[in-house]
């Protein structure tokens, strides 16, 4: 491949749009282009890295037993409907209707799509268990798509879907693409966690996600420092440990807090610690509008609430149905006299005289107590968690780390073989549901993770496995003959040893080529100039560590080889 024949568009100035590193350097080096919000062309240097990532992942998925096939991106609601889905997904799921006014939709994930072909071809315990799976463009009506390819509204994604005659089975198949996971990520020469997580729209028994370590990531990833316990965000318990308040119950004030209307500034005006203002939130759960109270200094966790009250979804009421529901304005919400199943974290359990909102405008009532003054309908863990928390499995403390999440796995049990009445005959001859998992690997989000990983002021540095090419050879001097000649003669040779190479062979300033090959990342660059030539040597530059090898000129292929097999094995 040379350089002169081929389309890298790189660019000097960073795109006014892009947030994050990958999406600056993918710009940048001419892998990707916008075409409308979260949606991109790949370039030639993009789609390889897709391309070899996707490879690794076929590999792997093959290796551990499961079967290609490839879905349609458009499916018919009607497959949706019988899931219960279609009114659930939200405004994620894009809907139009054929000519025929017909209802379809773009398919984000193909649960329906693969039970539905599961149903109609297998029929015996004889035929399971079998793993389905597809790399395909997928489209999610994100409401703010950002950051590139790590938050698009079309992307590429690898999903597969297990089957299994019981809950045993399941577990096995759940087991081979975990160890399947960690052999992918680990051959894309990715550094990651895997972390229990929340299920959300999939749905589900449990489920791990796979987040690539990064300080750039956009996700909290909490992890024990004494175990291998980790989890993200949404699904990490908080013990409840908490103090109990000693204090003996004090008489209701009202209390008029003008302009006071964060935690802090209450806190402070009223001279009390964060914790003591209780903050009261009134949230749609379902068709359900509750309250759920939380101390000041603590997050909400939506997904927590959501699978305690195993409602369809969980989202923040209306500024609209937060009136009508506490007969007050926003921003003093609270307990006393709403008409609503209050829910408390089961901190707000432990406070005695504690301060919350009392439902008129600028006023606050301090020394309530929930046991005297209104009714909790349930306590538990309905927040996130946070450093120094203790570890449910050894008691350790935890951390929070940065991560990036590439791939998700789920036991989905029979959620989708119930509702599409997906079934097979036993040894018994007795119809049974089919027991189900799935799995899925952003793979465009792994290549953008992988260089949220893997990069510097200069550009991307790749990781070798899944670098667009292993190598660039840069003649210096295209004017100089015994350049040429050996720039050409080197170029074969590593093309004879199925070397992945492309030839810098363009009329530019050699600095101008060094600058290029930096910002794509090649993790091998070869130098051949006239005065390093004159010594008989050639100068080659590991991109990941920036060392700078002279060797002599008839040693360059086997110098070549022996670094690029170290890269590999992870030994550079």
């Amino acid at each position: 491949m040379r350089l002169s024949n081929y389309f890298v568009p790189t660019l000097r100035e960073t795109p006014s749009d892009a947030e994050v590193v990958s999406h600056k350097l993918m710009v940048r080096a001419g892998m990707i282009r916008k075409v409308a919000a979260g949606i991109y062309n790949y370039l030639p240097m993009g789609l390889r890295v897709i391309r070899k990532v996707e490879n690794i992942i076929r590999k792997y998925m093959n290796e551990a037993g499961a079967i290609e096939i490839l879905m349609p991106a458009v499916v018919p609601a009607e497959l949706w409907k019988e899931s219960g889905r279609w009114n659930v997904y939200g405004k994620e799921l894009l809907r139009f209707k054929d000519r025929h006014d017909r209802d379809f939709c773009m398919g984000p994930t193909h649960e329906e799509v693969v039970t539905d072909i599961v149903r109609n071809e297998i029929k015996s315990y004889k035929d399971l268990p079998i793993n389905l799976y597809q790399i395909q463009t997928k489209f999610r009506d994100e409401v703010r798509p950002r950051f590139g390819l790590m938050r698009g509204r079309e992307f590429i994604m690898k999903d597969a879907y297990s089957f299994d005659v019981d809950d045993e089975g399941a577990e096995k198949s759940y087991g081979l693409m975990r160890d399947a996971y960690c052999k992918i990520f680990e051959a894309c020469g990715l550094k990651y966690k895997v972390v229990e997580a929340d299920s959300g729209a999939i749905g589900g028994n449990f489920s791990h996600e796979f987040m690539v370590t990064a300080e750039t990531g956009e996700d909290f990833v909490i992890s024990c420092d004494s175990c291998d316990y980790a989890a993200n965000v949404e699904k990490a318990p908080v013990i409840d440990n908490f103090e109990e308040d000693d204090e003996v119950e004090k008489p209701i004030e009202k209390i008029v807090t003008k302009n006071q209307k964060t935690v802090e500034e209450v806190a402070k005006f009223l001279n009390v610690e964060t914790k003591k203002v209780v903050k009261t939130m009134i949230l749609k759960a379902g068709d359900d509008i509750v309250a759920v109270m939380i101390r000041g200094d603590h997050e909400l966790n939506l997904a927590k609430i959501k699978n305690f009250l195993n409602a369809p979804f969980v989202e923040f009421a209306t500024p609209e149905e937060i009136v009508k529901a506490t007969n007050g304005p926003l921003g003093f919400s609270g307990p006393i006299g709403i008409n609503l199943k209050i829910y408390a974290d089961n901190a707000v359990k432990k406070l005695k005289n504690f301060v919350v909102g009392g439902n008129e405008k600028d006023i606050h009532l301090v020394n309530v107590n929930h046991t005297r003054d209104f009714k909790v309908t349930a306590f538990s863990d309905f927040i996130n968690a946070k450093p120094g928390d203790k570890c449910p499995k050894c008691g350790g403390t935890y951390v929070i780390t940065k991560g990036i999440e590439v791939g998700h796995i789920f036991k989905l049990g029979t959620k989708y073989s119930k509702s599409m009445n997906a079934t097979y005959l036993d040894k018994d001859g007795k119809q049974q549901y089919i027991v189900m998992g799935c799995y899925g690997i952003g793979v465009g989000r792994t290549v953008a993770a992988a260089i949220e990983q893997n990069h510097d002021e200069k550009g991307i540095i790749w990781p070798i496995q899944i670098a667009p090419f292993e190598v660039v050879i840069i003649p210096i001097n295209t004017d100089d003959e015994d350049v040429v000649n050996l720039s050409e003669t080197l170029y074969k040779k590593l093309l004879k040893k199925s070397v992945e190479l492309i030839i810098d062979d363009r009329n530019e300033r050699a600095g101008v080529k060094f600058n290029d090959a930096d910002l794509v990342g090649y993790p091998i660059r070869v130098n051949i100039g006239k005065k390093t030539l004159e010594k008989g040597e050639v100068e080659i530059v590991i991109r990941k560590t920036g060392d700078k090898i002279n060797c002599k000129k008839d040693d360059a292929l086997s110098e070549i080889l022996r670094i690029r097999e170290e890269l590999y094995n992870n030994k550079i």
